[in-house]
């Protein structure tokens, strides 16, 4: 069959996008034929309808309108006619699409679900119904799991809300990927759906050091015995970078240092007294307010020497101008410990992507880590599960957690058997239940002939 996987962008380092990758691989392992449909397509390949992307002007001021004030139109009315026509182009487009690429089954990431996109969740459902076209719904984030989305500023949106994200339709089958949403989606919206958790490819090439990478710590600023802990993610809100902060800030006190100066590390360097642990950040800065201000202000404070690293950083790897820009795998090759704070996960790329490198990793144990990946016994240096949060978003936890997280690590830096262990057990499981095999199994049940 042929298959197109639509989203807002792909070709980037956000979730969405790279889970998509490996629907794309193992789709097309099973004999389909598959495409991407976006609003961009950063680094890879597929059909482009511009007024999806993410960062379009209209689509920015009709999130503004919708969830925050409606000021940019006389009426409601107004807004909905200025929606509603927005939602006729992007539905022409891809009726155009499929027609020209006989696309027999579309499947929309986040589009009936995060909120974000109504002209898009509009048109898609229009199309679904008047072509009778196949189509499985893959929900990563839902509408009611983000506060931005929670207070519509007309009955127009809430109506929509109710009615598209997801439509109830015999044609579109619902994919979830964590047992909280499943049971959401049931009790919400009374539709039936499937979970399926990120996976990663095990059996792939391990990330390495090679002849393109082996400047990367020279690049980002970093000598040899500086210790690099790396925040993959995102620089958002709900990712708590600032309890990131908090545990680097721990293992730089004084007390600590001198543990670290009288040990070898576990990779036969020595930690002397020019060197420094650095909080490396490879995300995009997506946050809003002040956070990275906020940020900067905490690192400052605890003495945290800290990395902005994603001018450096793309899809995959590239030249340009003279200048090489590296993967988020490279990243991981030198990281010598993973900070995930994340109070909120759909599920967990970057998770996935620790195991995979075989590094260490800090993790606060948000709620689907709970229901969906705990179970399965992965080492961790865990955060614990209980947060609050102060007048500026800022997330706090238990300093107790913060002082052992940080004893871990220093373990961690200085035990190679200790960490050796902790990190191939941690590969060894994360291969038997979340590898391209185990997604390959369920998606033959999702795109079977009885479709």
């Amino acid at each position: 069959m042929n298959i197109a996987l639509c989203h807002f962008r792909v070709g980037e380092t956000d979730g969405v996008s790279l889970e998509m990758e490996k629907w794309k691989k193992v789709l097309e392992k099973m004999g389909h034929k598959v495409c991407f449909l976006a609003g961009s397509t950063g680094t890879a390949e597929g059909y482009v309808i511009p007024e999806l992307h993410y960062k379009h002007e209209e689509n920015n001021k009709f999130v503004k309108n919708a969830y925050e004030k409606l000021e940019d139109y006389e009426n409601e009315d107004e807004f909905k006619e200025d929606v509603l026509n927005f939602a006729k182009k992007i539905e022409e487009k891809l009726i155009n699409f499929i027609k020209e690429y006989k696309i027999d089954i579309l499947v929309p990431n986040n589009i009936f679900s995060l909120g974000w996109g109504i002209p898009a969740a509009i048109a898609f459902s229009n199309v679904i119904k008047k072509l009778g076209i196949k189509c499985v719904a893959h929900h990563h984030d839902f509408y009611w799991e983000r506060a931005k989305y929670s207070n519509p500023t007309c009955s127009f949106v809430q109506k929509t809300l109710s009615e598209y994200f997801p439509p109830n339709d015999k044609n579109i089958k619902h994919v979830v990927i964590n047992e909280i949403a499943k049971k959401e989606l049931k009790k919400r919206k009374k539709l039936d759906s499937t979970v399926v958790p990120n996976v990663f490819d095990f059996e792939g090439s391990l990330w390495i050091e090679d002849e393109y990478n082996k400047d990367f710590r020279k690049r980002i600023g970093l000598k040899d015995n500086d210790i690099f802990i790396l925040q993959s993610t995102r620089i958002t809100e709900r990712k708590a970078i600032e309890l990131a902060i908090d545990v680097v800030g721990e293992l730089s006190k004084k007390e600590n240092l001198e543990i670290l100066y009288k040990n070898v590390l576990y990779n036969g360097k020595r930690f002397e007294k020019d060197s420094k642990i650095y909080l490396v950040f490879a995300g995009l800065k997506e946050s809003e307010n002040d956070y990275i201000g906020y940020l900067n202000k905490r690192a400052k404070e605890k003495n945290v020497n800290l990395l902005y690293i994603n001018d450096f950083i793309e899809h995959s790897r590239y030249e340009a101008n003279g200048q090489k820009c590296y993967s988020l795998w490279d990243a991981y090759v030198y990281a010598d410990i993973i900070t995930y704070p994340s109070i909120l996960e759909g599920w967990g790329n970057q998770f996935l992507e620790g195991l995979f490198a075989k590094k260490p990793m800090i993790v606060y144990e948000y709620p689907v880590y709970k229901t969906d990946i705990k179970e399965r016994g992965f080492n961790i240096v865990s955060l614990g599960d209980k947060h609050t949060i102060d007048e500026k978003n800022l997330v706090s936890i238990d300093y107790k957690l913060i002082k052992n997280a940080a004893k871990e690590c220093i373990k961690l830096l200085i035990d190679s058997e200790y960490r050796s262990r902790f990190v191939e057990e941690n590969f060894e499981l994360g291969r038997k239940y979340f590898s391209y095999e185990s997604l390959e199994k369920i998606l033959c049940k999702i795109f079977d002939t009885n479709f």
